[in-house]
Protein backbone atom coordinates (compact mmCIF):
# COMPACT_ATOMS: atom_id res chain seq x y z
CA UNK A 1 0.00 0.00 0.00
CA UNK A 2 1.38 3.40 -0.92
CA UNK A 3 1.92 6.08 1.68
CA UNK A 4 -0.08 9.09 0.52
CA UNK A 5 1.58 12.39 1.15
CA UNK A 6 0.54 15.98 0.99
CA UNK A 7 2.02 19.33 1.79
CA UNK A 8 1.42 22.30 4.09
CA UNK A 9 0.56 25.29 1.89
CA UNK A 10 -0.36 27.77 4.63
CA UNK A 11 -0.22 28.11 8.42
CA UNK A 12 -2.80 30.34 10.08
CA UNK A 13 -3.10 31.53 13.67
CA UNK A 14 -5.33 34.04 15.43
CA UNK A 15 -4.46 35.63 18.78
CA UNK A 16 -8.12 35.82 19.87
CA UNK A 17 -11.54 34.62 18.68
CA UNK A 18 -12.28 38.02 17.15
CA UNK A 19 -8.93 38.63 15.46
CA UNK A 20 -8.21 37.85 11.82
CA UNK A 21 -6.25 34.74 10.94
CA UNK A 22 -2.59 35.60 10.31
CA UNK A 23 -0.58 33.65 7.77
CA UNK A 24 2.83 32.70 9.20
CA UNK A 25 5.75 30.81 7.62
CA UNK A 26 6.07 28.48 10.62
CA UNK A 27 4.55 27.75 14.02
CA UNK A 28 5.77 25.74 16.99
CA UNK A 29 3.51 22.80 17.90
CA UNK A 30 3.21 21.83 21.59
CA UNK A 31 1.45 18.62 22.73
CA UNK A 32 -1.51 19.30 24.98
CA UNK A 33 -1.69 22.95 23.91
CA UNK A 34 -1.59 23.63 20.15
CA UNK A 35 0.35 26.09 18.03
CA UNK A 36 2.20 28.77 19.99
CA UNK A 37 0.52 32.13 19.56
CA UNK A 38 -2.86 30.72 18.50
CA UNK A 39 -6.05 31.43 20.43
CA UNK A 40 -6.54 27.76 21.36
CA UNK A 41 -2.94 27.48 22.62
CA UNK A 42 -3.75 30.42 24.86
CA UNK A 43 -7.06 28.85 25.94
CA UNK A 44 -8.98 31.77 24.43
CA UNK A 45 -10.66 30.16 21.42
CA UNK A 46 -14.42 30.45 20.99
CA UNK A 47 -14.78 26.78 21.89
CA UNK A 48 -11.73 26.39 24.17
CA UNK A 49 -12.60 23.58 26.57
CA UNK A 50 -11.38 23.66 30.16
CA UNK A 51 -9.40 21.54 30.69
CA UNK A 52 -7.88 21.40 27.20
CA UNK A 53 -8.97 18.45 25.01
CA UNK A 54 -6.78 16.75 22.37
CA UNK A 55 -9.15 17.52 19.48
CA UNK A 56 -8.79 21.27 20.07
CA UNK A 57 -5.00 21.34 19.64
CA UNK A 58 -4.77 21.57 15.85
CA UNK A 59 -7.16 21.99 12.91
CA UNK A 60 -6.44 21.32 9.25
CA UNK A 61 -8.35 21.93 6.01
CA UNK A 62 -7.74 20.92 2.39
CA UNK A 63 -7.01 23.79 0.02
CA UNK A 64 -8.82 21.78 -2.65
CA UNK A 65 -12.06 21.76 -0.62
CA UNK A 66 -11.90 25.50 0.02
CA UNK A 67 -11.35 26.21 -3.68
CA UNK A 68 -14.12 23.79 -4.73
CA UNK A 69 -16.61 25.40 -2.33
CA UNK A 70 -15.78 28.87 -3.66
CA UNK A 71 -16.09 27.70 -7.28
CA UNK A 72 -19.33 25.73 -6.75
CA UNK A 73 -21.04 28.44 -4.70
CA UNK A 74 -19.74 31.36 -6.72
CA UNK A 75 -18.85 33.03 -3.40
CA UNK A 76 -15.52 34.43 -2.30
CA UNK A 77 -14.18 32.12 0.43
CA UNK A 78 -10.56 31.69 1.50
CA UNK A 79 -8.68 29.27 3.75
CA UNK A 80 -8.28 32.09 6.31
CA UNK A 81 -12.06 32.44 6.49
CA UNK A 82 -12.34 28.73 7.34
CA UNK A 83 -10.35 29.52 10.54
CA UNK A 84 -8.31 26.29 10.49
CA UNK A 85 -4.61 26.26 11.43
CA UNK A 86 -3.03 24.20 8.65
CA UNK A 87 -4.02 24.42 4.99
CA UNK A 88 -3.00 21.29 3.08
CA UNK A 89 -2.73 20.18 -0.52
CA UNK A 90 -2.59 16.65 -1.89
CA UNK A 91 -3.90 14.70 1.11
CA UNK A 92 -7.44 13.58 1.99
CA UNK A 93 -7.82 14.65 5.59
CA UNK A 94 -10.97 12.57 6.14
CA UNK A 95 -8.78 9.48 5.66
CA UNK A 96 -6.60 10.56 8.62
CA UNK A 97 -9.32 10.24 11.29
CA UNK A 98 -7.98 7.75 13.84
CA UNK A 99 -4.57 7.63 12.16
CA UNK A 100 -1.13 8.88 13.11
CA UNK A 101 0.73 11.04 10.61
CA UNK A 102 3.55 13.53 10.54
CA UNK A 103 3.78 17.13 9.43
CA UNK A 104 7.49 17.59 8.87
CA UNK A 105 9.05 16.11 12.04
CA UNK A 106 5.95 16.66 14.22
CA UNK A 107 3.81 13.62 15.00
CA UNK A 108 0.04 14.14 14.86
CA UNK A 109 -3.07 11.99 15.46
CA UNK A 110 -6.28 12.67 13.54
CA UNK A 111 -9.19 12.73 16.01
CA UNK A 112 -12.39 13.70 14.19
CA UNK A 113 -13.78 15.73 11.31
CA UNK A 114 -13.98 19.48 11.86
CA UNK A 115 -17.45 20.16 10.49
CA UNK A 116 -18.64 23.68 9.73
CA UNK A 117 -20.64 25.24 12.58
CA UNK A 118 -23.12 28.06 13.12
CA UNK A 119 -20.35 30.27 14.52
CA UNK A 120 -18.36 29.93 11.27
CA UNK A 121 -21.52 30.55 9.20
CA UNK A 122 -22.23 33.75 11.15
CA UNK A 123 -18.62 34.97 10.70
CA UNK A 124 -18.51 34.17 6.99
CA UNK A 125 -21.30 32.79 4.81
CA UNK A 126 -24.38 30.73 5.75
CA UNK A 127 -23.66 28.51 2.72
CA UNK A 128 -20.64 26.95 4.49
CA UNK A 129 -22.99 24.86 6.65
CA UNK A 130 -24.05 22.75 3.66
CA UNK A 131 -21.16 23.40 1.28
CA UNK A 132 -18.41 22.19 3.63
CA UNK A 133 -20.17 19.21 5.25
CA UNK A 134 -17.55 16.44 5.51
CA UNK A 135 -15.13 18.86 3.79
CA UNK A 136 -14.50 21.25 6.69
CA UNK A 137 -11.24 19.68 7.79
CA UNK A 138 -9.77 17.63 10.59
CA UNK A 139 -9.34 18.12 14.34
CA UNK A 140 -6.06 16.63 15.49
CA UNK A 141 -3.87 16.02 18.52
CA UNK A 142 -0.21 17.02 18.60
CA UNK A 143 1.91 14.06 19.77
CA UNK A 144 5.42 15.56 19.60
CA UNK A 145 6.67 19.13 19.76
CA UNK A 146 8.48 20.97 17.04
CA UNK A 147 8.17 23.48 14.24
CA UNK A 148 5.64 23.12 11.44
CA UNK A 149 6.62 25.02 8.32
CA UNK A 150 4.95 25.96 5.05
CA UNK A 151 6.19 23.37 2.56
CA UNK A 152 6.44 20.55 5.13
CA UNK A 153 5.40 17.13 3.88
CA UNK A 154 2.40 15.38 5.43
CA UNK A 155 2.88 11.61 5.61
CA UNK A 156 1.18 8.67 7.26
CA UNK A 157 3.20 7.19 10.09
CA UNK A 158 4.03 3.50 9.66
CA UNK A 159 1.70 1.58 11.94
Amino acid sequence: MSNPSGQVVEILIARSPDSEMLSVPQAFAVPGQGLQGDRYFLGEGTFSPQPQKPDFELTLIEQENVMAFAAESGLKFTPAQARRNIVTRGVRLNDLVGREFSIGAVRIRGIRLCEPCNHLAKRTLPEVLKGLVHKGGLRAQILSEGPIRVGDEIRLTTQ
